[in-house]
C-alpha cells in the first residue's frame, strides 16, 4: 500500500462502490472492538439514506472487501449507516443537507453565530439569524453543528 493509511486506502477503495449506489461516501472508521474489528462506512446523499439504501451499500461494499481483501484474514463487522446529527458541517454538501435546519456556524475569527439554514451552495450558506438573512462565504466558515429542536420548524405558535 506504499505510504497510504489503511483508512486512505479503504477510502479510496470504497468510494466508487458507494458511488455506484448513488450515495456519498462520508467517511470510513476502523476501530477494535474486543477480538473483532469494527468497519463503520457513513454514507449519505440529497433526500437522506433509507433502510433499502443501506442494505445494498453494505452488500456492495462486502462484496469490495471481500474481493480485495483489504481488512485481511481477522473477523470484522461492517457497519454501514448514516451521518448522526452531530456531524460537523464541514462541505458544501452537508450545508445543502440540513436546509432549514438550525445550526451553530463557527467562523474563521471565532465568533460564532446560531441561524436557521435559508439556501447552501457552492460558494456559501444564507442564514436566518434573528428573522435577518445573512450570506456567509464557506471561506469565512471553520464548521457547523445541526441544533437539535424540539419543536419542528412548522409547528404552529402557542400549538402543541
Amino acid at each position: 500500500m506504499g505510504s497510504a493509511s489503511p483508512r486512505d486506502h479503504l477510502m479510496k477503495l470504497l468510494e466508487p462502490v458507494v458511488s455506484a449506489e448513488g450515495l456519498d461516501l462520508e467517511d470510513i472508521t476502523v476501530t477494535q472492538a474486543g477480538k473483532r474489528r469494527l468497519l463503520r462506512v457513513i454514507v449519505d446523499r440529497d433526500g437522506g439514506v433509507s433502510l433499502d439504501d443501506v442494505a445494498d451499500v453494505s452488500q456492495a461494499v462486502s462484496t469490495a472487501l471481500d474481493d480485495d481483501d483489504s481488512m485481511g484474514p481477522a473477523a470484522y463487522t461492517l457497519e454501514v449507516s448514516s451521518p448522526g446529527v452531530d456531524r460537523p458541517l464541514t462541505e458544501p454538501r452537508h450545508w445543502r443537507r440540513a436546509a432549514k435546519r438550525l445550526v451553530k456556524a463557527e467562523m474563521r475569527d471565532g465568533s460564532v453565530l446560531e441561524g436557521r439554514i435559508l439556501t447552501a451552495d457552492d460558494s456559501g450558506v444564507d442564514l436566518d439569524i434573528a428573522g435577518t438573512a445573512r450570506r456567509l462565504d464557506y471561506e469565512d466558515l471553520t464548521r457547523g453543528r445541526v441544533q437539535v429542536e424540539f419543536r419542528r420548524l412548522d409547528d404552529v405558535d402557542g400549538e402543541g
